[in-house]
């Protein structure tokens, strides 16, 4: 019975967790749950089982049985342990961080919880609640460890995180202790891009644009030799004609940079509009473009591309009001 599920949480946890709220508690982190933040109540099975016991206790003492006043004792004594062990198992943890990477609306949110004990005690069986996502975990003795939390997301903006449930029903299943940490932060949730969208917008001038360099397909134009040109970039023909060395300067093709501009997918409804301009982000930087974008609010971002950028336009977009201006 030690791996069984929390019972169902009684009517007072659900106010005692609402008048926290509506204290606007934030607990900063590192937090230490000592014995005053962990609260213990029995499962529906420790419910039962004191019930047995209690008519076990007094059938015992109306037929005078001194082996079953002896079994019922030692039973309630087994139950009194489990609940004093429950608290034991949460009191003395850290929660070092928590933390996760954005993703796109409709994909799984992995959280990343640190949980370390300095004291003499192995934790198993936590089970960590937290945005609707639920998972479990052993902390070891005086070591660090990190639990993956899967938690499902629907929409795109800020994802609130709200309360952190730490709890368990170990050793017995009989008590059930929880904690709870309030977390002032919260969690990125990208727009979901558009399935099969089209393809990126037209960017002008076939595509690309050139620049002079040291080296390329075609000539761009003849230029005074300068120290440290290539000996075979120095156009000898044309120099023999000349006073003073030339070298040859080549035309390289680069892509041109790509706008991203709101008001190319604003005949689409809202949030498909968002998504359509996610679809874009992601299609140009997976190609390697650069790329800037224009929201209908806020400052447009410059052209760039990688990791930096990509997360820019993307917050951009996720914090878009959900309703057009």
């Amino acid at each position: 019975m030690d791996e069984a599920a929390p019972a169902g949480r009684p009517a007072f946890r659900h106010r005692l967790q609402d008048w926290i709220r509506r204290r606007g508690r934030v607990d900063p982190l590192p937090m230490m749950i000592d014995r005053r933040r962990v609260y213990v109540l029995p499962t529906t099975f420790g419910l039962f089982y004191g019930v047995l016991v209690a008519v076990m206790f007094l059938g015992a003492l109306n037929y005078n049985n001194n082996p079953a006043l002896l079994l019922s004792l030692l039973l309630l004594a087994a139950g009194l342990a489990s609940l004093v062990y429950a608290h034991l198992q949460l009191s003395g943890l850290r929660v070092i961080s928590i933390d996760a990477e954005p993703v796109h609306a409709g994909e799984t949110l992995l959280v990343k919880i640190g949980l370390a004990a300095d004291d003499a005690r192995t934790r198993s069986g936590l089970q960590l609640d937290c945005a609707g996502g639920r998972a479990v975990a052993a902390v070891a003795l005086q070591a660090t460890t990190f639990t993956t939390l899967p938690v499902p997301t629907t929409r795109r903006g800020w994802l609130e995180a709200g309360r952190l449930e730490l709890a368990t029903t170990r050793p017995l299943g009989l008590a059930c202790a929880w904690s709870w940490l309030w977390q002032g932060q919260g969690w990125l949730v990208y727009p979901a891009p558009e399935t099969n969208g089209p393809p990126l917008p037209d960017r002008g001038d076939g595509g690309h644009r050139a620049k002079p360099a040291s080296a390329g397909d075609d000539i761009h134009q003849l230029r005074p030799y300068r120290h440290g040109d290539a000996p075979h970039a120095i156009a000898w023909k044309a120099s023999a004609r000349a006073t003073h060395l030339l070298t040859r300067e080549y035309e390289q093709r680069i892509d041109a940079d790509i706008l991203l501009d709101w008001n190319d997918v604003r005949h689409l409804p809202h949030e498909h509009a968002i998504s359509r301009l996610a679809h874009w982000v992601e299609l140009a930087e997976r190609h390697g473009h650069r790329y800037g974008l224009r929201p209908p609010l806020g400052r447009a971002l410059a052209a760039d591309r990688g990791p930096r950028h990509r997360h820019a336009c993307l917050e951009a977009l996720a914090r878009l009001p959900e309703r057009p201006a």
